[in-house]
């Protein structure tokens, strides 16, 4: 056949039947007998023939395609949580479509395009950092494509949402820094417009009022908790004529970056400077000092996002109270953050 993609007429025409008996022979068909199944099938064989998933789709109204995007795929946060929603859907007979948007607003709304091009059953998705307008979220709620949000999603999108208690998270770690006789807490934060790392800044600022700590603003600096950011953030903070005794930084990859400048810089961690980070990436439980940081309980949130969508698509009519699911945080103290020496290290 060449390079021409092959079709049920090709399959057809070799055997003088109808493309509609192929087609049946291939969906394993009751009324169609084993010898010409046997036979549509070794032709499809030796044409290379590929079914056309798409068609059959628009077809049958269902894919058994679930979409799945994500900020980042390098982050173990988020392959944890995709590795859980594959494996709970599996077991229910669907594949996933993996997608990323590198946090761009722009390749977000490519992914979802896509995706419901490809005519995905539901789509299950985290939000860029440069994602303010949800127009392209809209667009799927008014398809009719269930949609569920985990770790970042907006409350006014009216969909599903599973993650941690981000604004219990700051207190967290605030008590636990002001425990190890910190007074001078800075936070390397993520960007506001984003609702978990605005929940997260202000669990920072009300936990510091709690402890009658000040609030600084020179402390506070928005970030995209890259490493590279995170280097430069830290250097900054060091660059004040009072530096802090302790950072708190939103995500690990940033924390560590910090760490490298404070290493660097012959800053003694935790002695001089604490630190805490946010994910419990790998990492940071391997490096020295080791870092503290948030478990925000990665398989159980792609777990629950998998049994939301699986929720929604078996009972179509029904329509419950949202799903708002919020897991407790976990703060794992390690070497970074134990100036006293008296905690239990994990």
């Amino acid at each position: 056949m060449g390079n021409k993609k092959v079709t049920i007429k090709d399959i057809a025409n070799v055997l003088s039947i109808t493309p509609s008996a192929v087609s049946k022979a291939l969906n394993n068909h009751p009324r169609i007998s084993e010898k010409t199944k046997v036979a549509v099938h070794q032709i499809a064989k030796n044409l290379n023939y590929q079914p056309n998933h798409l068609a059959s789709a628009l077809r049958k109204g269902k894919s058994n395609l679930v979409g799945v995007i994500v900020p980042l795929t390098n982050s173990n946060f988020f392959s944890s949580v995709i590795q859980k929603i594959e494996e709970v859907l599996n077991k229910k007979g669907y594949n996933i479509i993996i997608t990323q948007s590198n946090e761009s607003y722009k390749k977000e709304c490519s992914n979802i395009d896509t995706l419901l091009y490809t005519q995905v059953d539901g789509i299950i998705a985290s939000m860029a950092n440069e994602t303010t307008k949800l127009s392209h979220y809209e667009k799927i709620k008014s398809k009719g494509v269930p949609l569920i949000l985990f770790d970042r999603g907006e409350n006014d999108l009216g969909v599903d949402y599973i993650g941690i208690d981000d604004y219990k998270s700051s207190h967290l770690i605030i008590e636990h820094l002001v425990a190890q006789k910190c007074k001078r807490i800075a936070h390397i934060a993520g960007f506001s417009r984003t609702r978990i790392y605005k929940n997260r800044i202000k669990g920072y600022k009300d936990a510091l009022k709690k402890n009658k700590l000040p609030i600084e603003k020179e402390l506070i600096i928005e970030s995209s908790l890259s490493l590279e950011d995170g280097r430069k953030k830290m250097e900054l903070l060091l660059q004040l004529k009072d530096r802090p005794d302790a950072v708190y930084v939103a995500g690990d990859y940033a924390a560590l970056g910090a760490l490298q400048v404070l290493k660097e810089q012959n800053i003694k961690v935790p002695e001089e400077i604490a630190l805490v980070g946010f994910s419990d990436e790998p990492f940071t439980s391997l490096i020295s000092p080791s870092i503290s940081t948030i478990n925000q309980h990665s398989k159980q949130i792609g777990k629950l996002a998998a049994e939301t969508f699986l929720e929604r698509i078996e009972n179509p009519n029904w329509v419950p109270t949202l799903n708002k699911i919020i897991l407790e945080p976990e703060l794992i103290v390690r070497e970074s953050s134990n100036k006293l020496g008296v905690l239990k290290i994990e």
